[in-house]
């Protein structure tokens, strides 16, 4: 294999990166992908015109981690009729399951975790010279935070913060696969983000496991406020977002934050998770169902426009039919614009392995189902509600599924599809809001927003 490597180093070499999870799943691949431009690979959008294929996923999730080994597979034909093409794994599942990946698959050359991105082109060069088989998981602390980031949008862009989790939720394996909880110090957001305003970006999203307890083990005296504070001013920046929080480390400092400074957008990602105390308590998530609601309604009180998204797990070992009802409340009581539902699945290495009740498959999907048809109904409610309201959007790209439509959100997070022009993409623009679906709003552009 080795020869064969050595020739694609000597011509026009492309990567193909696929992603799979969260958030911070695609900001990762976007290092990824700077660092292999470093490296002198050029970004292809077809893996058949790669020599190198790179799948970054998350093992939080198990439908991303079954995502995964199918896209595996279907690489097996580009393999067979290209022996020279190296495909790597990075991500969470690549820490979690290290050497077994290899083992698994005799397609995949090269596994690396989150805490060895920085070392992508090291471990390239490794693959080149020894072959088949390199394994780079990181060690805590290990991890560079600090990396060139490739990205494609060039109006809104996602900045890592902090990595890590110090929470260990029951059913997550974050900790063990990301480590505890690093805080980049703030200057360096601070530089990065004045490096993106120079370039043109409009928008920054602000990344963690837990954004709300930013700030910790640095040798400065910063929380996430106060660097919330110190991004505000940055000329070109107009909006700024954050994910995600924990409930329990919500303060009302970050409240009196989001509602003083103009430029952080009106909209919260605080996942619940469930509705039963019972249940919360079983995933070690730290606080009652009573101490979430009366964040959220400090919240509302002090920022009336906000709108709130959450995260719902159904099926949790124990969840019986009076923890289930106790969710659904928990929905319609609360009344989210978004809902991301997940049904629990077993991951490796999480204190839930070895609770009691866990449930079937099949009641898992009808509980998912019955909390997505209630969704939906909520969700389209809380659109409607935007019906002959004007709202501001940045317009981020295209509508591939409309001719001479484009897309962009409102600060409030929602989606919405106008006719308009190109030339729109990019930036703030007045719509009026003429209809909507549970997903979405579209919206007309108002004559004095088109000049403008």
């Amino acid at each position: 294999m080795s020869e064969q490597l050595t020739d694609y180093k000597n011509s026009t070499k492309k990567v193909y990166i696929k992603t799979f999870g969260c958030q911070m799943n695609e900001h990762d691949s976007e290092r990824i992908a700077g660092l292999m431009a470093e490296a002198g690979y050029d970004l292809s959008e077809r893996p058949d015109d790669a020599q190198v294929i790179i799948l970054n996923s998350c093992s939080v999730r198990e439908k991303a981690y079954d995502k995964l080994r199918s896209e595996i597979g279907r690489f097996g034909s580009l393999k067979k009729n290209n022996p020279g093409l190296v495909i790597g794994v990075g991500g969470c599942v690549a820490q979690q399951e290290g050497k077994r990946l290899l083992g698994g698959s005799r397609l995949i050359d090269f596994v690396f975790g989150p805490r060895a991105i920085h070392k992508v082109p090291e471990i390239m060069e490794r693959v080149s010279s020894d072959g088949r088989g390199v394994v780079e998981i990181g060690a805590p602390g290990d991890k560079m935070i600090d990396a060139n980031i490739k990205r494609d949008n060039g109006i809104t862009a996602w900045v890592s913060i902090m990595e890590g989790c110090d929470n260990y939720c029951s059913y997550c394996v974050v900790p063990y696969t990301r480590g505890r909880e690093v805080s980049r110090p703030s200057n360096n957001i601070i530089n990065e983000i004045e490096g993106l305003a120079s370039d043109g970006f409009k928008e920054v999203t602000l990344l963690g496991q837990n954004v709300s307890s930013y700030g910790k083990g640095l040798s400065e005296s910063v929380d996430f406020p106060t660097l919330l504070s110190k991004i505000e001013p940055i000329e070109g920046i107009e909006r700024i977002r954050f994910i995600t929080s924990h409930p329990r480390d919500l303060s009302v400092d970050l409240i009196d934050a989001m509602a003083k400074l103009s430029k952080v957008c009106e909209h919260i990602h605080l996942p619940l998770q469930s509705g039963s105390d019972k249940i919360l308590e079983g995933m070690n998530r730290g606080y009652t169902y009573e101490e979430y609601r009366k964040k959220i309604d400090l919240i509302r009180n002090r920022i009336p426009s906000i709108s709130v998204s959450t995260d719902i797990i159904v099926g949790f070992p124990g969840e019986y039919k009076d923890d289930f009802h106790k969710t659904k409340d928990a929905l319609l009581g609360i009344g989210y614009d978004n809902i991301y539902l997940f049904r629990y699945s077993r991951r490796p290495n999480t204190a839930a392995l070895s609770l009691d009740g866990h449930l079937p498959e099949d009641l898992k999907i009808e509980r998912l189902e019955e909390i997505l048809l209630m969704q939906r109904e909520i969700a389209s409610r809380k659109n409607g509600s935007y019906i002959g309201r004007s709202a501001q959007v940045l317009f981020d790209g295209q509508n591939s599924k409309e001719e001479g439509g484009i897309v962009g959100r409102t600060r409030t997070n929602k989606v919405v599809y106008v006719k308009g022009s190109r030339s729109l993409i990019g930036h703030l623009k007045e719509v009026k809001i003429v209809s909507t679906s549970f997903a979405s709003l579209r919206g007309e552009l108002l004559e004095n927003s088109i000049n403008a």
